[in-house]
């Protein structure tokens, strides 16, 4: 079956019963050994695509972010796992190329939710992280026009959508880091200056599943030396980097309906450059975008 010919509606009820069977068969799926977590608007998806077609990795069933730990952590341990491949599946592939298969998903929003890092050493102590950064005055420009795309936002207008950012924001990380239950739609999709402040979520992330196993990559870099880029991320998630290369595309990209206003460029950029410095310590050099 082709899903992306399925009408929405079936697919929501499709969706519900593999989730069912999913949940009754928790005990003989898989576990996720990784997860990218990040960041948004930040390539995630072109290396989501690219990891997944490993051949020792299995993906995550129907969806590639299925947004436990952040906005469902409700729904329960047994619930995540019946997002994922069987250990059956697992199995063949150790039998085939002599080591274990691993399973993943990705969430962008992982990296930014209070509650999220915490939830990850809890559930799946041991997994590792990969983390992409990107120029972040390119981020927030390409993250607002994604929201407007998606009817997520109504300000059309990115200076105005920045402008409004503090008030929408205003509190939000402290309900969401002080009450379990709490949902913040301005902090999932109005977080534009925010997101881009990398170094400060690596640090919370790290306090919490230890730095070591944690990976930065610089989204500027995958895509312009994709192979040596993927090679280290294999390596860092212990995966053969001896079974070829897939193929390298840039998923999700929006085209631009017009260049960023130069002021507004300039404060951005002002405002990003203690973030980029503190980048420095986790990439080992200044971002790549700090460098023309």
């Amino acid at each position: 079956m082709d899903v992306s010919k399925v009408p929405t509606p079936v697919k929501r009820v499709v969706h519900l019963g593999s989730r069912s069977y999913g949940r009754l068969t928790a005990p003989a799926r898989m576990t996720p050994s990784f997860l990218i977590c990040g960041g948004q608007r930040c390539g995630t998806t072109s290396l989501y695509r690219a990891l997944a077609a490993h051949p020792v990795v299995l993906k995550a069933v129907l969806h590639k972010g299925v947004h436990y730990f952040d906005v469902s952590y409700d729904r329960g341990m047994g619930w995540y796992k019946g997002h994922f491949p069987m250990q059956r599946s697992a199995e063949k592939i150790r039998t085939r190329y002599g080591v274990d298969a691993q399973t993943f998903e990705s969430s962008p929003y992982y990296m930014y939710h209070p509650q999220a890092a915490a939830r990850i050493a809890a559930d799946l102590p041991g997994a590792k992280l990969v983390v992409l950064v990107r120029d972040p005055v390119e981020r927030a420009y390409s993250q607002h026009h994604h929201e407007v795309a998606r009817g997520f936002e109504q300000e059309r207008d990115f200076g105005n959508a920045l402008a409004l950012e503090a008030a929408r924001l205003h509190r939000q990380e402290h309900k969401l880091a002080t009450d379990p239950t709490y949902y913040s739609f301005g902090h999932q999709h109005h977080a534009y200056r925010a997101r881009g402040e990398y170094a400060r979520y690596l640090s919370v992330m790290a306090q919490h599943v230890g730095r070591e196993r944690i990976h930065v990559v610089e989204s500027e870099r995958f895509f312009a030396e994709p192979e040596q880029t993927y090679d280290e991320v294999c390596r860092f998630l212990g995966l053969p980097t001896d079974l070829g290369h897939p193929p390298f595309e840039q998923h999700n990209a929006r085209p631009r309906q017009s260049d960023m206003d130069p002021v507004l460029r300039q404060d951005l950029t002002e405002h990003f450059a203690p973030h980029d410095d503190a980048l420095i310590t986790w990439l080992g050099r200044v971002p790549i975008w700090r460098q023309a």
